[in-house]
């Protein structure tokens, strides 16, 4: 792997990364590339998943569940019945 030095980070910027690390207990390398990756990802519109297998497997089946719902039936959510 290739090592990337960055320069003249502002420190508003480290203090985020050192949160988002923090908070999900990563170290700086792992966030760093994470980060990365969803930005340039983001910014280049890769279409590639960043689901496993089972997480890709599990959200196609959701999806094609929604699309089964007729078209009215979320127009309902929130109404009271009609009175009889």
């Amino acid at each position: 792997m290739t090592d990337l030095i960055v320069k003249d980070v502002d420190d508003a910027l480290v203090e985020r990364i050192t949160a988002f690390a923090a908070a999900l207990g990563w170290g700086q390398a792992r966030t760093l590339r994470f980060l990365l990756e969803q930005g340039l990802r983001a910014s280049v519109g890769d279409e590639r998943s960043s689901f496993d297998a089972d997480e890709d497997t599990v959200l196609a089946a959701a999806i094609s569940a929604l699309e089964q719902v007729p078209d009215d039936t979320f127009a309902l959510i929130g109404r009271s019945p009609a009175a009889s």
